[in-house]
């Protein structure tokens, strides 16, 4: 196994478990505990863990994003509901733009059943998923690739989104805030997420219940700016009146409320 898959595998148990020890990750993976310690000091370096007598505690900063092989599995039902959600708003031939999110893909894997789309996208992972739908138009959008995000970034990304105009973004973030607004927690990503949504003429924010009332470290945009909000949960009556009050359309699970 290789460090890398290794590491996200134990941060995958931090998610889960909240903490970890050297000795039963040791015992798992048949590594010395030598190697565990200097897997949790990546994590640290990295911003993802914080190291504890005999092991580590999961870090839960929204200022920085957790690896997408791991954030693909965290909360997969939620993005499934998204998903189904967000399908609804994608017709057959429509042009559209689906960011680099774990989300994403899931919208990506929802809508194989329509016809002549045109997907543009700075996700690696999406173009892979969508590799065998025959009779579509897939438009990667070029830029650097963010290690252990799957994801193409920087000024190559945001010239080649401005010069496209879609039918719909679909985008995610790590936190909405009435006064702070959409955020993410790296500015390269918001960058090429603000081209997105001014190369839209549908600009749909899909994100589950835990993003709201939250701040990350780079601003989007407001939290009245999108026109669709789509999200797992009933929001709060706060966050219900702010929508109406912006004419910003919000989506949720009757059946969940």
């Amino acid at each position: 196994m290789l460090a890398l898959e290794r590491r996200n595998l134990i941060l995958e148990k931090l998610q889960d478990e909240k903490k970890v020890v050297v000795s039963e990750l040791s015992a798992l993976f048949g590594v010395s505990e030598e190697t565990i310690r200097r897997d949790l000091e990546k994590l640290e370096k990295d911003g993802l863990a914080t190291k504890s007598y005999g092991g580590a505690v999961l870090k839960e900063n929204i200022g920085f994003d957790m690896p997408f092989q791991v954030r693909k599995k965290a909360n997969a039902a939620e993005k499934q509901r998204l998903a189904e959600l967000a399908a609804a708003y994608i017709q057959d031939g429509d042009h559209i733009i689906l960011d680099a999110s774990s989300t994403a893909v899931f919208i990506a894997r929802a809508i194989k059943d329509r016809a002549n789309l045109t997907v543009l996208t700075n996700s690696v992972e999406i173009l892979i998923e969508l590799s065998d739908v025959s009779d579509w138009n897939i438009i990667c959008s070029g830029g650097s690739l963010r290690e252990g995000y799957l994801a193409l970034v920087g000024p190559k990304t945001t010239e080649s989104f401005s010069g496209f105009n879609a039918d719909k973004a679909f985008l995610s973030c790590k936190g909405i805030d009435m006064e702070r607004g959409v955020t993410d927690g790296n500015e390269m990503f918001s960058q090429a997420k603000q081209v997105m949504m001014q190369s839209a003429r549908e600009r749909i924010l899909c994100i589950d219940h835990t993003k709201f009332d939250r701040i990350a470290f780079s601003r989007l945009c407001g939290a009245g700016d999108a026109d669709i909000v789509i999200t797992d949960r009933r929001p709060d009556g706060r966050w219900l009146s702010f929508f109406e009050r912006y004419r910003v359309k919000c989506v949720y699970p009757k059946d969940i409320e």
